[in-house]
C-alpha cells in the first residue's frame, strides 16, 4: 500500500507541477524527477491503467516542454549576450 500511496502522490504532484508557469514548472519538474525517478524506475509506479496513461501523457508533455524551454532560454542568453556586446562598445 505504501508504494501505491507513493505512486499516487507522484502523479498528483506531477499534475500540479504541470499547471505552473514556465520557470516554476521547469524547476518543479527537476525536483519531481529527482524525487521520484532518481532512485526508482518508472516501472516501479503502482498505478491503474488509466493513471498510467495520465502519467505517460504528463511525462512526455513535460519532457517536450523542457526541451522547448531550454531552447527558449538559450535564445534569450544569445540575445542578452548580443545586447551586452553592443553596450560594451
Amino acid at each position: 500500500m505504501e508504494r501505491r500511496d507513493w505512486s499516487l502522490e507522484a502523479l498528483k504532484r506531477l499534475t500540479y507541477v504541470d499547471s505552473l508557469d514556465d520557470e516554476l514548472r521547469a524547476e518543479g519538474l527537476k525536483s519531481w524527477a529527482l524525487t521520484y525517478l532518481e532512485t526508482t524506475e518508472i516501472t516501479d509506479f503502482d498505478l491503474t491503467h488509466e493513471e498510467l496513461l495520465i502519467l505517460r501523457e504528463l511525462f512526455f508533455k513535460n519532457a517536450n516542454f523542457l526541451f522547448n524551454y531550454r531552447e527558449d532560454v538559450l535564445e534569450e542568453l544569445k540575445t542578452l549576450s548580443n545586447v551586452k556586446k553592443f553596450l560594451d562598445k
